[in-house]
């Protein structure tokens, strides 16, 4: 199977996947795995490691419109040094205090390559699934698509400060709370929005019709790659943006409170995904593993 398959075959067989995080009574978990190989280019550091692992599974609980608790992290390296375990530390702990968290600890173990796996818990009363959209209702996003693929290719060029910078991304704690209010269906776009959009429309049991005119792209990918700006932002992912539905008049209501920029891209049809009148490939971010 490839991921996507082994994603399937999982949901059928765990009651509690599919969605972002898993909800237990008003509790909310979620877990993700990062590999140096995948995940860390040359020259991350491990300050961004601590900041961007935290930070992939606190986008997780925004997803689901909660307020997060504390998050706990496994590191795994073949050696440990001191300052490398305490930047990654301090980083962990700076992300978390930005949105209200704490970061706990978790475990260590020796292994051939760097790798780092973070739980995330939080609370919602009222938490928001991928399933929901309606008919008519609008498609959103929040701020830009490309963040991450702009920093991949920072670091390909060397200039490993703007790319630490860019890879250090703000979960959308805040906004998710205000969103999940308004909103029919959302998840985050670390997939790539085509997938999470495929994600959203099987929950949902619509189509999306998308405007490739009205996807806020990054503007420093634009600048460094010729022609190919849109494909990049619609299918590269790890962005950890909201992809979200709601009723068009409830889309003033979120801007008035949220601290991120709402941008609608398209509307909820009864199937299909298509960008321009044309059906698109399911294509997205694709690693070892899968969220389960």
């Amino acid at each position: 199977m490839d991921e996507q398959d082994a994603l399937r075959f999982i949901e059928n067989e765990v009651s509690w996947s599919g969605d972002d995080a898993a909800v237990i009574q008003n509790l909310l978990i979620t877990t993700d795995m990062l590999h140096e190989k995948t995940d860390f280019p040359k020259g991350t550091t491990h300050y961004t490691t601590g900041w961007r692992s935290v930070g992939v599974s606190l986008s997780d609980i925004a997803a689901m419109g909660g307020s997060p608790i504390a998050v706990v992290a496994a590191y795994s390296a073949p050696n440990f040094k001191r300052d490398e375990i305490g930047e990654f530390i301090r980083g962990a702990k700076e992300i978390c205090r930005g949105v209200g968290a704490e970061y706990v600890g978790g475990d260590l173990d020796t292994s051939n390559e760097f790798s780092i796996v973070t739980t995330a818990v939080g609370t919602s009363t009222s938490p928001i699934f991928r399933g929901g959209a309606e008919i008519g209702e609008v498609v959103c996003v929040t701020g830009d698509l490309g963040r991450s693929a702009t920093a991949k290719k920072l670091f390909e060029v060397g200039e490993s400060e703007k790319a630490n910078e860019m890879f250090r991304f703000e979960p959308r704690i805040s906004d998710g709370k205000i969103i999940a209010k308004h909103s029919t269906s959302m998840m985050d776009s670390s997939d790539g929005l085509v997938r999470s959009l495929y994600e959203m429309g099987n929950a949902s049991n619509c189509g999306f019709s998308i405007n490739s005119n009205l996807i806020p792209i990054n503007e420093t990918l634009r600048e460094m790659v010729d022609g190919d700006a849109l494909g990049i932002a619609m299918t590269y992912g790890e962005d950890f943006e909201l992809v979200f539905t709601a009723a068009k008049e409830e889309i003033g209501k979120m801007r008035d409170h949220t601290k991120t920029d709402i941008t609608i891209i398209g509307e909820v049809v009864e199937e299909k995904i298509m960008v321009d009148g044309e059906v698109v490939k399911n294509e997205g971010y694709t690693h070892g593993g899968g969220k389960i």
